[in-house]
Formats: structure tokens, C-alpha cells, sequence
């Protein structure tokens, strides 16, 4: 079964819509309310993070970054990882390669 282009809840205060993938390049939609987080995790993919409204606080290995409107963050492979949003915010994810672990229930 597809989880594509379907809202479905994350985590708590936070959702998100898997959009179709390319060949090995895959992109989500996230929307948190304010003071919803994106729990410390890590995955072998590279991932680009494009902050469409709002501003999140994320960890990357222990480091503190805020990004907003307009911003972009770029997480490696393998590091851990999370965010948390300081106000209502929208994120575009892009991964690569595909992340099946999204793609199939």
C-alpha cells in the first residue's frame, strides 16, 4: 500500500505528505504547531531540509541550528538528528536515496 500523498501524524503536533519519489530522490511535506518536535533519530540518507514558513530549532550531532522562512539545512548521512519548532512552521524534506522505510507500510 502507498503512503503517497496522504497526510498522516508523525509525531505529536506534527504531519506529513509523502510526495511520489524519483528514481533515487524523495521529497515530504511536514507541518508542526508551535512547540512540536521531530524526535532525535538517524538514517543512512542524505537529507535537505527548506523551511517553507516558521522557524525550527534542529540538533544535528549536538549542534544547535535555527533556520526560517526561507533557509535551508543540510543533514548527513548516519547523523542524529531532530527539531523542534518555535513557532507554527512547514518544512520540505528532500532525501536520497529513497527512503523505503517512508515509501511502504
Amino acid at each position: 500500500m502507498s503512503r503517497e500523498n496522504v497526510w498522516e501524524n508523525a509525531e505529536p503536533g506534527v504531519k506529513r505528505k509523502i510526495f511520489a519519489p524519483g528514481q533515487t530522490i524523495m521529497m515530504m511535506e511536514v507541518h508542526f504547531e508551535e512547540g512540536a518536535e521531530g524526535y532525535l533519530h538517524s538514517h543512512v540518507h542524505e537529507q535537505l531540509s527548506y523551511c517553507l514558513e516558521g522557524q525550527l530549532e534542529f540538533t544535528v550531532n549536538g549542534e544547535k541550528i535555527v533556520i526560517s522562512e526561507g533557509e535551508t539545512i543540510f543533514i548527513p548521512s548516519s547523523a542524529e538528528h531532530g527539531c523542534r519548532a518555535l513557532r507554527k512552521s512547514r518544512l520540505l524534506d528532500t532525501f536520497t536515496p529513497l527512503r523505503q522505510d517512508l515509501l511502504e507500510i
